[in-house]
């Protein structure tokens, strides 16, 4: 079975892929899959053999989920997989935006043509910065890096505060005790001296960072922003870091606007660049597509509804769809066996184990979008 790989892939996709059943590459002419990294899709000519996209990575802005869909094709994201990465590269942006190292690492390159050794001790005083133990971190989103971001700045001695309207219960228990979470963002603004983002791009975090969220911070706070380049709203962003309200802002999404201004760190999108992150998302990935080619399993879709039937019962038939959830009741009819659902907003997932083929019936049924037989 063929993969195609838009991008380069870590080698060890290919011991969960294995060459005995599959042959993975970045020209395969009929595909059953894709990996793919930062590769866009958007204008992609999707093949018609593929039936499921994994994004090595969280993000998916350049997967366009809801064509995807519309054709039956599963995607899959790799959360987690580069939360440690990220949280490291987190807790030095928290350090550049304390101390004034990247400024000083700067001048210290002038000073060819003098005594060094001289010339620190005498201009070192210029680039004086402050220390995070003691001050307090505001966590906006408490998913797998926010968790990680909190635990490590805990070990640093500082205080805390989370918010995510989106956590739940059982992800709040993995919370470290000294973690205040609030319910409301401005509560968050009002006590932090540093600010750290830790959500998606969606129609309600964009531009979150404005000209009013940023009056409900505290006078010299810094953020930093390793997580979508479009929650800032650049202009006022700059304002406020001329003005003096904003200390520092440390983002690892740089763009024309945000070069070149003093108080502003820009870092060439560094988050998940690690050898270790990179295997750790292409693996997740490859057992994504095994799981779901080989089984009909869908863990961590992006645009299908999530669920896990288990391995196919030896001797059993076993069939797939992805429906439109006004169409179950009609799928269902068209199934025997053991049969298990999951639905997601306006669609439906169904896997049924039977004795006998469905196949033919269930693709029959007016609001199924696509049906296999594995």
């Amino acid at each position: 079975m063929e993969i195609l790989k838009l991008n380069a892939i870590s080698p060890l996709v290919g011991d969960i892929l294995t060459s005995d059943s599959y042959s993975i590459s970045d020209s395969a002419a009929s595909p059953a899959a894709i990996l793919v990294r930062s590769a866009n899709m958007h204008e992609y000519e999707l093949p018609e053999s593929v039936i499921a996209v994994a994004r090595a990575g969280a993000g998916v802005n350049n997967i366009p989920l809801d064509k995807m869909l519309d054709k039956g094709v599963c995607v899959f994201n790799t959360p987690g997989a580069n939360a440690n990465a990220v949280k490291e590269l987190v807790i030095g942006a928290l350090i550049l935006a304390s101390r004034k190292i990247v400024r000083g690492i700067n001048w210290v390159q002038t000073l060819t043509d003098e005594d060094a050794a001289k010339a620190v001790e005498k201009g070192k005083k210029a680039f004086v910065g402050r220390e995070i133990m003691g001050k307090t971190l505001g966590i906006v989103g408490l998913g797998a890096i926010g968790r990680l971001v909190a635990g490590a700045a805990l070990a640093l001695g500082m205080n805390v505060v989370g918010y995510d309207p989106y956590l739940s219960p059982a992800l709040a228990e993995k919370l470290d005790s000294r973690v205040k979470t609030v319910s409301d963002l401005d509560a968050l603004y009002a006590v932090s001296d540093y600010i750290t983002l830790h959500v998606p791009s969606t129609p309600q975090t964009k531009g979150c960072i404005n000209k009013d969220s940023i009056a409900k911070m505290k006078d010299g706070v810094a953020i930093i922003n390793c997580a979508r380049g479009d929650l800032f709203v650049d202009d006022d962003v700059i304002e406020a870091v001329k003005s003096g309200k904003i200390d520092r802002v440390v983002t690892d999404l740089p763009n024309n606007k945000l070069l070149g201004v003093d108080g502003i760190i820009t870092i060439p999108h560094l988050g998940a660049s690690t050898p270790e992150a990179e295997d750790n998302c292409a693996v997740m990935a490859a057992k994504e597509l095994k799981d779901y080619i080989e089984q009909g399993i869908v863990i961590n879709s992006v645009n299908f509804p999530c669920l896990d039937p288990g391995a196919k019962p030896a001797g059993k038939i076993r069939v797939t769809a992805l429906v439109k959830a006004e169409a179950l009741p009609a799928a269902l009819k068209a199934v025997s066996g053991d049969v298990k659902t999951a639905t997601r907003g306006e669609y439906a997932y169904l896997v049924a184990d039977g004795d006998a083929d469905c196949l033919d019936a269930i693709s029959k049924v007016k609001g199924v979008i696509k049906a296999r037989r594995i």
